[in-house]
């Protein structure tokens, strides 16, 4: 592997056998407003630009990132070297050595889950109506969010891929990157009332803004939400000034900073996109 050096290795006591990766705005090919390495492609972007990036990624790695069309949902497919890019969800997993789930973000958050037996990796793009789930996705108040389906088909994975060490919800070991940080992160006084009538604790990661407005720890959310689904070895975002996307615009994108500041393109329709360029976390068995 070959990777830019200013990409982040997440720091967490993988098993032997598992490698991961949170890629920043920086090592590929992208002009501006999306440089320089955008992994999305329905941000406004040159299509070969995206196509090189993601290319570079797949080379960088020596895996086969498999992209999906992320719709801030709870789907989670199941990926295969076989399978192509662009399946309608928003986590994956996989038992086969080389392929590599792979959600992008630009302040949503992304979580990469392992297995301390190996055999089995998944990864979830979590941003605040999927990780709240039920009505925030348009399903019944209470039903579970993309952390939950992930987890169920995590563990599933596991017990098939490893049928004398299944791995159990207290020995999964979970990874959260970079995302919007509790000090740039407002929302509406509707966000936190779906949070508070679906997690317990969920009060203490909203801090009053003015008006009828928070500032929301989306961090310190998937970790209550992970602890409840039994995961407790959690590592990565801690909500730090470090880890917000908002707050490091040399280093990562931001789609509410960038689309504040105007910033985007014309798409293949001729319509103006105001958007930024999208990062990827990646986690593979090698």
């Amino acid at each position: 592997m070959h990777m830019h050096p200013d990409w982040l290795i997440p720091d967490w006591p993988l098993p032997t056998g598992v490698r991961a990766v949170f890629t920043t705005r920086a090592g590929g090919i992208s002009g501006a407003p999306w440089d320089s390495f955008n992994l999305g492609e329905h941000v406004g972007d040159v299509a070969q630009h995206v196509a090189g990036n993601r290319a570079l990624l797949r080379e960088s790695t020596g895996a086969h990132a498999v992209f999906l069309q992320q719709v801030h949902g709870a789907h989670t497919a199941r990926v295969t070297a076989s399978t192509p890019d662009g399946q309608l969800a928003d986590a994956s997993v996989a038992t086969q050595a080389g392929v590599a789930c792979t959600v992008m973000v630009a302040d949503c958050l992304p979580v990469l889950l392992a297995s301390p037996h190996g055999g089995v990796v998944a990864a979830a793009h979590a941003g605040w109506r999927g990780l709240a789930g039920g009505v925030a996705i348009g399903l019944a108040a209470g039903e579970g969010g993309v952390l939950e389906s992930v987890t169920q088909q995590f563990l599933a994975n596991s017990a098939s891929a490893n049928v004398f060490h299944p791995c159990s919800a207290s020995e999964t070991i979970a990874w959260l990157g970079p995302c919007i940080g509790p000090t740039a992160f407002e929302v509406g006084a509707e966000v936190k009332a779906i949070f508070e009538a679906c997690q317990p604790g969920s009060s203490n990661c909203f801090k009053p803004a003015g008006g009828a407005k928070y500032l929301a720890d989306l961090a310190g959310l998937a970790r209550l939400r992970l602890k409840r689904l039994g995961i407790t070895q959690i590592y990565g975002n801690y909500g730090s000034p470090a880890w917000c996307t908002a707050s490091n615009p040399s280093r990562f994108f931001s789609h509410r900073r960038d689309t504040a500041a105007g910033f985007g393109g014309i798409d293949q329709n001729g319509s103006r996109v105001c958007s930024t360029g999208r990062m990827a976390a990646s986690i593979w068995l090698v």
